[in-house]
C-alpha cells in the first residue's frame, strides 16, 4: 500500500479494528463466541472499504438476535417520552 493511500485509510482501518475489538467483546459479554470474527484486510487494502467477517452457527446468532432484541426493547424503554 503506498504511503499516501496508507495514510489516508489510517483512520479506516483503525476503525476497523476497534470496532472488531468493541463486537467481539460485547458478544463474549452476552454469551456468544464466533469461530470467527475478523477484519478482510486484504479486500479492504484493494477497496478502502474495511468489512468484517464472521462465521456464527445458528444457536449463537439466536443468542445475538435475542441480545438485539432485548437492546431494542430497553432503548424504547429509556428513550420514550
Amino acid at each position: 500500500m503506498s504511503s499516501t493511500l496508507s495514510r489516508a485509510t489510517a483512520e479506516q482501518r483503525r476503525q476497523a479494528a476497534d470496532v472488531l475489538d468493541d463486537l467481539a467483546t460485547v458478544l463474549a459479554l452476552g454469551g456468544v463466541e464466533l469461530p470467527t470474527l475478523e477484519v478482510d484486510w486484504a479486500d479492504g487494502r484493494l477497496t478502502c472499504s474495511y468489512l468484517l467477517r464472521l462465521t456464527a452457527r445458528p444457536l449463537d446468532l439466536l443468542r445475538m438476535v435475542d441480545l438485539l432484541r432485548k437492546g431494542l426493547r430497553y432503548e424504547r424503554l429509556t428513550h420514550d417520552d
